[in-house]
């Protein structure tokens, strides 16, 4: 018995002796995990069990100056999977491609290209319906996962939709309104932790930084007379087969932008699916300049009453539709002998154009031309506003100042064109055009100079030149403009469309028209450009103004400043629209009179017209208050219309002029 205790008690010993070593070694290792791998180990554990995700801040919606939503945020589910969690790919793909409408080959080819790329995530679908959400949840598979996503709608289609613009695939701004405030729009991303079991599914959550969402945008336009304004420049579009067109409907006073309208259209809410969709995309009224032609005859009538002492009642030699300008050798779409300058402009003459233009000079009608803002981008928050294209002087040919004149040789785009027949409008000034209200309110401009903006002509001279558009669509190439129960004024213009290729013009126009109404006090300026027509301006571009600017007017509650009755509608308008430029191939005999050479234009016969008007004799009102010229005029009974405050500077018809029945003298005041 002796000698098998002490081998016991060895065996015991060892045993203990072993337990000793192997405890020793747990509590090592415990040690070692506890302090000094336990920041490591902790990081593994919140790998597998706790997981980050971005929240998604709700998109700030675009809406018009009515509150009308033109843009807004639906939510919706987004479907990923984790490629490590989930079964086969042939499996998962038979699975989800036939609810989530996906081709199931394509589908499995992803999820197999995931896992050799040892990817824990990746997204299935974007944006699924809530019938695809109703159908994943009750499969009530773990590694389908589920996460609350956002999608961009437009509820009213292509309404605006060349101004509103549109988001790509991760719904950043990728045109119009969208891109240039993406930043206000999109707002600040919240994130969320997620507690997880072993199969991945969600236990528990936190918030970590809630999302902030985005601000939403507030434009200036009008979502009625945008749709007005859409429906009546494609009509007008289709049925002249043109390739693009626009419209700007804009407030003269504080450049607000009421309507902007781009042909042909296209539905924000469905993704370009080839080149021609991206070109649909393209805004005609910003980025797409053209040769205005005869309607910017105003800016060359408006630097000759500025500069050349004209007046509208002077004579301008016609040359009898025959010109040799420098060896260039024009003629006009009618054999005037002579016009006087309102004639020039209500039968849009280019050769009375060019007379004026060579009046003024080279320099001065540049001057004018960059005053009037052409040849410089308005600064709208579109993408893409082109600035058009202005030569300068030294880039001049010897002949341009004819083509200038009449509206060649330079480009402009719609919103220019507004911009500068605001500045008649508004009595001279060249405000800036608005389309956001907020979320960077602008103040709104006071009208006149004190808003900073620039002053283009004097008051008197803006006070002729709309009595002298309201001639062009009285009895001039603008017949068809004329409104039922408002006066209005503006410009046509026909301008032949080059064809670089062919080194010639073709017989496809840029029909424009722009004007205002009422003359008196215009309420709004309306520009329409129709590219590749038939057909002149006064014919295709006048019926447009006059359906857009007769509800313009309803909708702003203006009253009206004429008799209810129905305008007279001119049969056969493009027999008497402006024409384009007409070069012949031989030479002339007689060549165009430079300024200071030749008859002078005072000897030059007056226009054809009635051999005798009846009416009062306009008296000399300047230098007189406004009590005065209203006392004078009430007792001659004279219907007058004042504009300003302070003493008598101008006034149309001049002092000792026939007043026509029907017509009112337009005395404008300043201090």
């Amino acid at each position: 018995m002796s000698g098998t205790e002490p081998q016991g008690a060895r065996r015991l010993l060892g045993l203990g002796l072993a337990t000793l070593v192997w405890a020793g070694l747990i509590v090592a290792r415990l040690v070692q995990l506890q302090l000094f791998e336990h920041d490591h180990y902790r990081e593994l554990a919140n790998q597998q069990q706790q997981r980050k995700e971005k929240l998604r801040p709700v998109r700030g919606a675009i809406v018009d100056r009515n509150g009308v939503p033109l843009a807004l945020s639906l939510a919706v589910e987004s479907v990923a999977l984790n490629p490590k969690q989930a079964p086969p790919e042939d499996v998962a793909a038979g699975i989800l491609a036939p609810i989530l409408g996906l081709n199931e080959a394509e589908l499995g080819q992803r999820i197999r290209e995931a896992r050799q790329r040892k990817r824990g995530f990746m997204w299935i679908k974007r944006r699924i319906s809530r019938e695809e959400a109703a159908k994943l949840r009750s499969l009530r598979l773990g590694w389908i996962q589920l996460f609350p996503d956002s999608l961009r709608c437009y509820p009213n289609g292509p309404l605006a939709a060349h101004v509103v613009g549109s988001v790509d695939s991760e719904g950043r701004g990728n045109a119009g309104i969208e891109q240039t405030f993406e930043r206000e729009l999109r707002g600040i991303e919240g994130e969320v932790l997620l507690l997880a079991d072993v199969h991945g599914r969600a236990l528990q959550s936190r918030v970590l930084r809630a999302p902030v969402p985005g601000r939403d945008v507030v434009l200036t336009l009008d979502s009625r007379l945008q749709a007005v304004a859409e429906q009546a420049l494609g009509q007008a579009a289709e049925a002249e087969g043109c390739t693009s067109a626009s419209l700007v409907v804009m407030n003269p006073h504080t450049g607000e932008i009421l309507a902007l309208a781009s042909y042909p259209p296209f539905d924000p809410n469905l993704p370009p699916r080839s080149p021609a969709d991206l070109q649909r995309r393209e805004n005609h009224a910003v980025s797409v300049p053209f040769e205005p032609g005869s309607v910017f005859k105003v800016v060359t009538v408006a630097a000759g009453l500025e500069t050349a002492g004209l007046r509208p009642e002077t004579v301008i030699p016609c040359g009898s539709g025959r010109i040799n300008l420098f060896g260039r050798l024009i003629r006009d779409h009618h054999a005037y002998a002579a016009l006087p300058v309102s004639g020039v402009l209500a039968k849009s003459s280019n050769i009375g154009a060019i007379q004026i233009g060579l009046r003024v000079g080279e320099a001065q009608l540049l001057e004018y031309v960059r005053r009037f803002g052409f040849g410089r981008s308005t600064g709208l928050p579109l993408p893409g506003e082109s600035a058009g294209k202005v030569r300068d002087l030294k880039n001049w040919t010897r002949t341009s100042i004819g083509s200038v004149a009449m509206g060649h040789e330079i480009s402009a785009t719609t919103v220019q064109l507004a911009r500068a027949c605001s500045v008649i409008a508004n009595g001279g000034v060249l405000v800036a055009p608005r389309l956001v209200l907020a979320p960077a309110p602008e103040r709104a401009q006071p009208r006149g100079e004190s808003s900073g903006a620039p002053r283009v002509i004097r008051p008197e001279t803006a006070i002729l030149l709309r009595r002298m558009m309201e001639g062009v669509v009285l009895e001039g190439t603008g017949r068809l403009a004329r409104l039922e129960g408002y006066t209005a004024g503006g410009k046509t213009g026909s301008a032949q469309i080059f064809d670089r290729q062919a080194g010639r013009y073709t017989h496809r126009y840029n029909a424009s028209f722009m004007g205002f109404a009422p003359v008196p006090k215009p309420a709004v300026v309306i520009v329409v450009t129709l590219n590749g027509a038939s057909r002149f301006g006064g014919a295709v571009a006048a019926p447009v103004f006059r359906t857009v600017a007769s509800a313009a007017l309803r909708l702003l509650d203006v009253p009206p400043d004429l008799p209810e009755l129905a305008p007279h509608v001119e049969k056969d308008p493009a027999a008497r629209d402006d024409g384009p430029i007409a070069e012949l191939s031989r030479p002339l005999e007689t060549t165009l009179s430079l300024p200071g050479q030749g008859v002078q234009p005072a000897a030059w016969p007056a226009a054809p017209g009635p051999a005798e008007v009846w009416g009062p004799r306009v008296p000399d009102f300047r230098g007189k208050t406004v009590r005065d010229v209203v006392k004078e005029s009430a007792e001659l009974g004279l219907p007058v219309e004042l504009a300003g405050a302070g003493l008598a500077r101008a006034q149309f018809p001049p002092a000792g002029a026939i007043l026509p029945p029907g017509q009112r003298v337009v005395v404008q005041f300043s201090r």
